[in-house]
């Protein structure tokens, strides 16, 4: 929770009184609020770093809540935070390092939905716990405390009663609802269906069902100078197969380009499953451990466009969700590496003055961008030098567009005349979308390397020093 990125808050009156009742009640010796600071940081709900002063001296707690904007429900991902709430209750009795639980937030609490938890001192940046000097000494034995966290984890016997808060998803269901929540978009996106068909005809022989945690990663989890600290966000869990937990944890997307080691970038599947199997006595399949990674990208690619989706329809204005849907390329790169490996060439960046304009529109671009990288960025307010950096990334992508694209959308062009016949780019697109949806056969001549090269393409676009190109 102390790597957060914190935004600059100011408290309602009303929410700032209403909070301060209730630490007067829960805390023991409570007398003042000091600081409230949202974090910025994590997925789509709220968290506040609380600081307050008690008769012991000063102490810090964390608020986890529902947006106010979106009190009253859940969405498809989102289980509830009072569920999410005890959750944490049931992990802490069986032995997994959680926050601990110290209220769950009651109507009359006048805060809406959400809990109060214990702040906990820890590092949860994916970055630093994998390249940190700090930690050089705990990531050798990272891996194996996951394996059996998850196995404490996967055996949580969970009552009837939670049984009916948390969905039930067989890996077949999983993988159509994911694929028809991205057809859904309306964007031919063919490595995604290609993805999808592969799943749906390679399924798991036999599969479990446990608690799953839905989002056991590095960056989920809180490292200390011990280890695993504490396993953090627990908004996706369901009942489902346990594999799963084990492969997302896998994907390349959480290694943080430290893709030689592939259990969140910081140890091997060896020692993963090693632990696993010392607490449960259950061996996983190296097959399905595959499927599931294969799944969690699949996933992962979906999810990035749903939420450039939600900027696009005025939804969810951001500077930072445009520039996710751009990651949608890394994942299904990292299924291409996983499922059609092969050879590919990334594009040569041509000079930025090529051409007679002076300036030229690449030339344009890298002035803005330096000074947003090099100069705003370099700002003490954490949140504007965060949003800096995005914009300076955003005006990469374009400058890349501008550089590439055109000869990148030619060579696409003419593979797909090659597999589909004449017609425009994107009238081909969506031909070859179409056919993958209708049941075209995997390893139709050519389909394979045209995937590759174009999904390659667009990543040498969006995010070019990305592990993937270099077909780890």
């Amino acid at each position: 929770m102390t790597s957060e990125t914190r935004k600059e808050t100011t408290l309602d009156p009303a929410f700032s009184s209403a909070l301060q009742a209730l630490l007067g009640v829960k805390i023991e010796g409570f007398r003042q609020l000091q600081e409230c600071q949202k974090l910025t940081a994590g997925a789509s709900q709220e968290t506040f770093r609380i600081l307050v002063s008690t008769d012991q001296g000063d102490r810090q707690f964390a608020l986890r809540r529902c947006p106010p904007t979106q009190q009253g429900g859940t969405t498809l991902s989102q289980i509830g935070l009072e569920t999410e709430a005890q959750l944490l209750q049931l992990a802490a009795t069986a032995g997994i390092p959680v926050p601990r639980v110290i209220h769950v937030l009651t109507e009359s609490d006048e805060l809406g939905e959400g809990f109060l938890m214990a702040w906990l001192e820890g590092e949860t940046l994916g970055q630093r716990i994998v390249k940190s000097e700090k930690f050089a000494d705990i990531r050798p034995h990272l891996a194996r405390q996951c394996g059996e966290t998850l196995a404490r984890l996967h055996a949580i016997d969970i009552d009837a009663r939670m049984r009916k808060r948390l969905p039930t998803v067989s890996p077949a269901a999983l993988v159509q609802e994911t694929w028809e929540w991205y057809q859904g978009l309306n964007v031919p996106a063919p490595m995604i269906d290609y993805s999808a068909r592969w799943l749906l005809e390679n399924l798991p022989r036999e599969s479990r069902q446990t608690l799953v945690h839905g989002d056991f990663r590095n960056g989920n989890l809180m490292i200390n100078e011990s280890g695993l600290h504490a396993v953090l966000d627990w908004e996706l869990t369901q009942i489902g197969d346990p594999v799963r937990d084990l492969g997302w944890l896998c994907v390349n997307s959480w290694r943080f380009g430290k893709a030689e080691l592939p259990v969140g970038g910081f140890g091997t599947v060896e020692d993963l499953l090693a632990g696993y199997q010392a607490v449960s006595g259950i061996e996983i399949s190296r097959e399905d451990l595959r499927f599931w990674q294969v799944f969690g990208s699949f996933w992962w690619s979906i999810t990035t466009l749903a939420m450039a989706s939600t900027w696009r329809s005025g939804e969810t204005p951001s500077l930072e969700r445009p520039v996710i849907g751009r990651r949608s390329s890394e994942a299904q790169m990292d299924c291409v590496n996983l499922l059609v490996p092969g050879k590919f060439e990334q594009p040569e960046d041509p000079a930025l003055d090529n051409g007679t304009q002076l300036p030229m529109p690449a030339e344009l671009l890298e002035g803005v961008r330096t000074f947003l990288k090099d100069e705003v960025a370099a700002s003490a307010n954490s949140h504007f030098s965060f949003l800096a950096k995005v914009a300076a990334n955003s005006l990469g992508i374009a400058q890349r567009e501008f550089l590439h694209g055109p000869r990148l959308a030619l060579a696409e062009h003419g593979r797909l005349q090659a597999l589909l016949g004449t017609g425009g780019l994107d009238e081909l697109r969506w031909k070859l979308a179409e056919a993958l949806r209708s049941g075209l056969p995997l390893k139709t001549p050519g389909l394979a390397d045209h995937l590759r090269l174009t999904v390659a393409g667009q990543l040498s676009i969006d995010q070019p020093h990305y592990s993937a190109l270099s077909g780890s």
